[in-house]
């Protein structure tokens, strides 16, 4: 199985989460209502047509978004309650493809109360670029847009 890394950002939500490791989520950045992470599309990732399953750009997504609407080191009144998606919706905007790394950059737009606002841009590095790993996430192509709406409840 693949492992999800962490570089030099860890959050507790990915200790169990099976779906982020198989795919080999590596975490660049964590703040307060923002997440950056990457990922190498690999065969097992790929539709019929070659290109990225929209599920595997999806779950990507979604990984970024619980990322940035969950704080990393939560307070124990934080500890409480667990932030989940009441809704979402996504833009495929390119098709990405196997070789390609993929970099999500997602950031909160609005809180109030218990409900969120959270907007996450794809990115696909292209696979004959210099350094598909460069330290600036937006460097490759936009691939998608996935905007988020949060709820804040209790964790039972």
């Amino acid at each position: 199985m693949v492992e999800t890394t962490l570089s030099g950002a860890s959050h507790h939500i990915l200790t169990n989460d099976y779906a982020s490791e198989w795919m080999g989520i590596e975490v660049l950045k964590l703040d307060d209502g923002h997440a950056t992470i990457r990922m190498h599309l690999r065969q097992e990732m790929l539709n019929g047509f070659g290109m990225a399953h929209g599920g595997m750009i999806f779950a990507f997504g979604d990984t970024a978004f619980a990322l940035a609407c969950n704080p990393a080191n939560p307070t124990p009144k934080q500890a409480a309650n667990i932030t989940v998606a009441s809704g979402v919706d996504i833009n495929f905007i390119k098709p990405a493809f196997q070789g390609q790394v993929i970099t999500a950059v997602a950031n909160r737009r609005a809180s109030t109360g218990r409900s969120g606002l959270y907007d996450i841009q794809i990115y696909a590095a292209s696979p004959d670029a210099s350094d598909p790993t460069s330290s600036d996430p937006t460097s490759g192509e936009l691939i998608a847009e996935f905007r988020g709406r949060s709820r804040t409840i209790s964790k039972k």
